[in-house]
């Protein structure tokens, strides 16, 4: 679904995405010339200052999309700019306020709009994800990227490594 977007947003990218990912974006995109806020039927509308954001409009509406259809990541991904003083756990609850019982996204969380960081680690597991890589390698990688960036991070759980481990 969300490859294809991550393939024309990243140049340093160079996985290829299923058709199927191809035709979701391809709607995505149609929807996004009309209303930059709509990301489809299945989704809230995004906060209004997406269209300001911190990143490009397209990086900004990849990385909340990514947030809400890829909990399976997010939910292992920490964030690093300090949001764990209000009461943020993961880099999930930067662009997720709240899901219903069938664990669709039913509001968003403004705070990403204007949080570099926010953006940035969520970009950087989207792409990582898109290319094939597990949850705990893209774990890692962002540890190493970010680690003493504001003293600490959100009290993300870590995830399972080996055979059980979530895509």
């Amino acid at each position: 679904m969300l490859a294809a977007s991550v393939v024309s947003l990243s140049a340093a990218s160079a996985c290829s995405a299923p058709s199927s990912a191809a035709a979701s974006t391809q709607q995505s995109a149609t929807v996004a010339q009309t209303d930059p806020l709509s990301l489809g039927a299945d989704l809230p509308r995004l906060p209004g200052g997406v269209v300001m954001g911190v990143r490009s409009v397209a990086v900004m509406r990849a990385t909340y999309e990514f947030a809400a259809r890829h909990p399976e990541v997010m939910n292992y991904i920490p964030c690093f700019c300090g949001c764990e003083r209000g009461g943020h756990k993961d880099n999930h609850d930067c662009f997720v306020a709240a899901r219903d019982a069938n664990k669709k996204v039913t509001v968003w969380e403004p705070h990403a709009v204007g949080c570099e960081i926010c953006v940035d680690v969520a970009y950087e597991a989207l792409t990582m994800h898109a290319a094939g890589a597990k949850v705990p390698d893209i774990r890692d990688a962002i540890e190493k990227k970010y680690a003493g960036h504001s003293g600490g991070h959100t009290p993300t759980p870590m995830p399972k490594r080996g055979g059980n481990s979530p895509d």
